[in-house]
């Protein structure tokens, strides 16, 4: 038997762990450095990483020369690793989108209280031995309050059911509003334009995917002097620069940030080099929306499954550079279905038939029928099954029958 490797780079859940040992998948969790990540990535089947590991274009190149077959990401944003680079080779990239939304809406809402009560700085200043009330009067939420979303997927979702005991209003704004409709039908979100969120919203939170600065002069300028924006998604998602100039005019009111643009900087325990520190309008965390002891173990039990998932069945379940399903594909597939004897040599022998009628094979999944040897298959074709075609499938001696 093949023995199957993993490198997690940035560790990973003992629960995680645990499901690739039960499956016999052998793990390593010794941190490598870029160099000897380069030098030792195709001894593996399989990568995963948090944020704190990059995997750029020579790490996949270097992998796919040798075993890669897949590189997961612990966590939703994919930012950090080369997926164009990683499709060209072959190499699927996966993520856990699901194990980290109620700790990131949480944190959204709670930096949306810190801002709100001035809860950070008010604690600072009793720190420091000084009683004082009135710097640090602070913002109520009503029913007159709005909170704008600005990418309501399954983050913004979460947070609109959180503040629902609130009873503030919740609107939103989605790049894909028909597809965020289709996937959550019940929400409470008001969709609208993403100018008419920002204009009337009183807090506006920030949860899209990516690099690209959603959020810059133009957008700032069309919020409510009385209003909040919190991010706790990318800091590439919004102008820092911009930001730095409404808070520091009071243009708007302040800021809860939880990512910066140039976070890659930072390293644990060294320097927060940001000039956002400077101002008493903005609280500050350093990338804690997902740092719960619980959701680093659903994300490592989500991302250990889809890996093994990958590796063991061919499994393409959160997949980002391809489609999960053939669906997803969004290209016309025509379905034959085949009873037959589960024998080797038999889909040898049907895909003979399909190729000499230049019919292409998207996707065969096949299952056992009962103990008695024998096997359904559909076969998901690119091209309609003509009546010559069908004949000879059907005249093949282990086929019982075979329909369209």
């Amino acid at each position: 038997m093949v023995n199957t490797k993993v490198l997690l780079n940035d560790g990973l859940d003992e629960e995680g762990l645990e499901l690739f040992h039960k499956v016999g998948i052998e793990t390593n969790t010794e941190k490598k450095d870029q160099q000897t990540l380069v030098e030792v990535i195709g001894n593996y089947d399989g990568l995963v990483v948090r944020s704190a590991t990059d995997v750029p274009q020579e790490v996949i190149e270097a992998g796919a020369i040798g075993n890669l077959k897949i590189v997961g990401r612990a966590g939703v944003g994919v930012d950090n690793i080369d997926a164009g680079t990683s499709t060209e080779n072959g190499v699927i990239v996966k993520f856990a989108p699901y194990g980290n939304t109620n700790s990131a809406a949480q944190h959204t809402l709670f930096l949306i209280g810190a801002v709100s009560r001035n809860i950070p700085q008010s604690h600072y200043a009793l720190k420091n031995g000084i009683w004082q009330k009135k710097p640090f009067k602070g913002v109520e939420l009503t029913p007159e309050t709005t909170l704008g979303v600005i990418g309501c997927g399954r983050v913004g979702q979460r947070l609109s059911e959180l503040v629902r005991g609130l009873d503030v209003n919740v609107v939103g704004y989605d790049e894909s509003p028909e597809k965020v409709k289709n996937y959550f039908p019940n929400s409470r979100i008001k969709y609208m334009s993403k100018e008419e969120v920002l204009e009337i919203s009183d807090y506006v939170s920030v949860h899209i995917g990516g690099k690209v600065a959603i959020i810059g002069e133009s957008e700032l300028s069309h919020m409510k002097r009385t209003a909040y924006i919190i991010n706790t998604s990318r800091g590439g998602n919004i102008d820092e620069e911009a930001l730095y100039k409404v808070l520091k005019n009071g243009t708007i009111a302040g800021a809860g940030l939880d990512v910066y643009s140039n976070e890659s900087e930072f390293k644990e325990g060294g320097e927060f080099n940001n000039r956002l520190k400077e101002l008493d309008n903005v609280v500050l965390t350093p990338h804690l929306g997902a740092s719960t002891n619980e959701a680093q173990r659903k994300t490592s039990i989500e991302i250990a499954e889809v890996v093994i998932g990958y590796l063991l069945r061919g499994d393409f379940t959160n997949a980002v550079n391809v489609g999960e399903s053939v669906a997803a594909e969004e290209r016309p597939v025509f379905p034959m279905f085949i009873h037959h004897l589960d024998q080797s040599g038999i889909f040898a022998d049907i895909s003979d038939i399909l190729r000499k009628h230049n019919i292409n094979i998207r996707e065969n999944p096949s299952r056992q029928l009962g103990k008695d040897g024998t096997a359904t298959t559909v076969y998901l074709l690119h091209q309609h099954v003509g009546p010559e075609a069908l004949k000879q499938i059907n005249a093949l001696p282990r086929v019982y029958r075979a329909l369209i």
